[in-house]
């Protein structure tokens, strides 16, 4: 990126959030880019919003680009919610000039530095992949209830009611988290999957984590990579990589037959959900069943101790 264009996409971005005010009376016409923030809206929301996801189940984030449809439905909004951390890297500066004429917000751009991860390969990043932890996003939802509250204030104390149940709810996922995942044997605490998308995850629950790709699935990972995780799967005895639903899975199958070629058998260890959420209308299309979802898929891969379908015994059959 050119220091002309990040100069310009900072001043934007930092352009102060000026709310369209609803009528009592109005449904919030809202469009999220991601699922997993439109989930959170809806929770939150309650009755008082309408709203549409722009990235349905499978799609990354990082390669999307708005389609002519997504610029109508945007610039037709009461509201726009994005992610930012520069997630939605190809809509970015759309995003930004957008925010200049409409309510438009980065809900995850505000979170306290100290808590995000750094990386070298990206100069002046962080890694946005922070819904991987419970207690990260609840930073995410406690903005979302503010931009809400600064919209329709007549509403705010449903917002505010909505938001504790959620808090809630989020404090029992992260704690099944610490709980499942500490079942699994230290010695096997390596999360290997197709882009670094679970760094944050990494640090919350003690697992190593390795990326093929690197935080944006942008990036490429080369035959030198390829080859040297295979070394490292082969030395180091690991027995399981993980698929991502929105990341093509070719290179993981390069890598498992890389080491079997070596005598060294690796299983899939199951699909992940890294920058989307599950099928529509499944417990996995929501925020707490995503989640719930790689906890459980993982810790039960790597030898560790879980329930049947997950925290609440709401995870779909086979999943």
């Amino acid at each position: 990126m050119s220091l002309n264009r990040r100069h310009f996409l900072t001043l934007t971005a930092a352009a102060p959030f000026a709310p369209h005010l609803a009528l009592a009376s109005d449904v919030l016409n809202i469009v999220a880019t991601t699922g997993m923030i439109a989930d959170t809206a809806r929770r939150i929301g309650g009755s008082h919003v309408a709203v549409r996801a722009l990235m349905g189940p499978g799609v990354d984030p990082h390669a999307y680009r708005q389609t002519r449809s997504d610029i109508t439905a945007m610039t037709r909004a009461d509201l726009v919610l994005w992610h930012g951390l520069y997630l939605e890297a190809q809509m970015e500066e759309f995003l930004v000039k957008l925010a200049r004429r409409r309510a438009s917000v980065a809900v995850a751009d505000d979170m306290p530095r100290d808590l995000l991860i750094s990386h070298a390969a990206y100069d002046g990043r962080f890694d946005p992949h922070v819904w991987m932890v419970p207690a990260l996003w609840t930073h995410v939802a406690r903005r979302i209830a503010e931009v809400l509250s600064e919209t329709r204030p007549d509403a705010a104390d449903d917002f505010a009611t909505n938001l504790a149940v959620f808090e809630a709810d989020l404090t029992k996922l992260q704690s099944y988290g610490e709980t499942v995942l500490g079942t699994v044997p230290e010695d096997a605490r390596v999360l290997l999957t197709a882009h670094d998308a679970f760094g944050y995850f990494g640090r919350a629950f003690g697992y190593e984590v390795i990326g093929i790709q690197g935080i944006s699935t942008e990036s490429e990972a080369g035959l030198n990579r390829i080859s040297s995780l295979v070394d490292t799967l082969v030395t180091r005895k690991i027995g399981a990589a993980f698929v991502e639903s929105s990341v093509s899975d070719r290179n993981i199958r390069a890598l498992i037959e890389g080491a079997t070629a070596q005598g060294h058998e690796v299983s899939i260890g199951g699909e992940l959900f890294s920058d989307a959420m599950g099928a529509d209308g499944t417990y996995e299309a929501t925020y707490i069943g995503m989640i719930d979802h790689n906890i459980t898929t993982i810790a039960a891969a790597l030898g560790g101790t879980v329930p049947a379908r997950g925290m609440s015994g709401n995870l779909s059959v086979g999943s």
